[in-house]
């Protein structure tokens, strides 16, 4: 006897493959969407063509092309891609899951604390105000999160997480860092002085299954670690836990160069986000600490237990 049908939109990807681990501990089954069939999988175009199957209790949705992926410039078309790949996708299992008889009772949706406009001073809790067109992701996360939208009568619980900096050995940041550290390349970002809002990809799938199974969870919740801290702290504890040095600071042309104006910028401005509202709902964090969550990440062969 499981718990029901979760739907998880992106599901094949790094925190799509957390929270369905989670999941199926627990008792649920898992069925993923992404863009190849497989086993307990469907495709977007599965979805457009038959729907969602009628036994789902939650759908999920983490899809979205990779912002930071270094191998791709940051082009128009490439903007395209991680727009299309969030809006798009979560706009579509919004319209599925309005067209069934019975629908699942839980919708969530992951978006980004881009979602607030850059400030050095300003302490953003989920009931600042934010989003518009101040750049890039500020448009970006305003419209994702928009796309999610029921109808005012409908009664599917709606939750949406905006999430910072998600580390894992198995994916994200660490990812792409671990080798740089390793050989004792790594270093803050610019000055380092910028906040740094991050959380554990333990928590960050967490922090979804609590919304599914919690009633009180509806509406807006910061994924973000309740520590507050700067590139530089963050990057003396990854280089801890490592035991590598970490001198090396990537200067701004550096990152421009590689990343693009606007990618770059988001990296140097920082933000300092509090998980008010995810505290408030009982959530508890695995790793509230980023001394605890760099320990985790710090092994030299991934864990596939937690991948």
């Amino acid at each position: 006897m499981t718990l029901g049908t979760v739907v998880i939109g992106g599901g094949s990807g790094f925190i799509g493959r957390a929270i369905g681990r989670k999941l199926k501990n627990i008792g649920y089954e898992v069925l993923t969407i992404s863009r190849q069939p497989g086993l307990y999988a469907m495709t977007w175009n599965d979805l457009t063509d038959n729907g969602l199957p009628k036994s789902c209790v939650a759908v999920i949705n983490v899809a979205g092309q990779n912002v930071l992926d270094v191998t791709r410039r940051w082009t128009p078309g490439f903007q395209q891609n991680v727009y299309a790949s969030r809006i798009n996708t979560t706009k579509l299992l919004a319209e599925e899951i309005q067209k069934m008889t019975n629908p699942p009772k839980v919708f969530g949706v992951i978006s980004g604390v881009g979602y607030y406009k850059a400030s050095e001073t300003e302490n953003y809790t989920e009931d600042s105000p934010g989003g518009g067109n101040h750049d890039f992701f500020t448009k970006l996360t305003t419209e994702w999160e928009a796309a999610s939208t029921m109808p005012v009568d409908s009664k599917i619980r709606r939750f949406i997480v905006r999430s910072g900096v998600v580390l894992g050995r198995s994916g994200g940041m660490i990812n792409q860092l671990y080798l740089p550290f390793y050989f004792g390349l790594g270093g803050p970002i610019g000055t380092g002085k910028q906040y740094f809002p991050w959380i554990h990809i333990e928590d960050m799938a967490g922090i979804f299954v609590h919304g599914i199974r919690s009633e009180n969870m509806e509406g807006i919740y910061n994924g973000v670690s309740p520590q507050i801290i700067t590139n530089k702290e963050f990057t003396k504890a990854l280089a801890r836990a490592m035991w590598r040095p970490a001198f090396i600071p990537l200067p701004p042309f550096a990152l421009e160069l590689a990343f693009g104006k606007e990618r770059a910028n988001m990296m140097l401005e920082g933000l300092k986000v509090t998980p008010k509202r995810t505290l408030e709902s009982g959530y508890k964090f695995e790793y509230p600490d980023i001394k605890s969550a760099c320990k985790q990440c710090a092994y030299l062969f991934i864990d596939h237990d937690m991948s």
